[in-house]
């Protein structure tokens, strides 16, 4: 099955950006673990990593082609990309949401997902685990 990993903005980021919050790996050892990780589920994964929205929902237009599923970190756009949220149900995709810190446990404005509803589930908190759950949960 091939699965999509989105990685929305500032996400190229990850291991200098709030190293406290998001911790010190970066985007490219996230995506080998992914696509490692995959494997090993018998997923063929591809990420995708964009700061503009217009490009995230594109890439999950062009995902619906390949059948599988999408596991997706829309960042900030998380909180209010009805667009994003649009293209999740327009393609029909088993989608999971994940979010590398608890955005439950943070500002106000980040604790509200207006994508979750599209999501057959929602991993915050776990860190780049996160991201390994939300695969083997595609992979059941």
């Amino acid at each position: 099955m091939n699965v999509l990993v989105v990685n929305g903005p500032n996400l190229n980021l990850l291991g200098t950006r709030e190293p406290d919050v998001y911790g010190t790996a970066t985007l490219p050892e996230l995506d080998e673990m992914c696509v490692e990780w995959g494997a090993e589920l018998g997923l063929t994964v591809t990420t995708f990593q964009s700061n503009h929205e217009g490009a995230i929902i594109d890439r999950i237009q062009a995902a619906a082609a390949d059948g599988g599923g999408v596991v997706i970190n829309a960042g900030a756009f998380t909180h209010y990309s009805y667009a994003i949220y649009d293209a999740l149900v327009a393609v029909g995709l088993p989608a999971v949401e994940v979010h590398i810190s608890n955005i439950h446990a943070r500002e106000e404005w980040r604790r509200r997902s207006v994508i979750q509803p599209a999501c057959l589930a929602q991993i915050t908190g776990e860190g780049l685990e996160g991201y390994l759950r939300a695969l083997t949960i595609l992979a059941e």
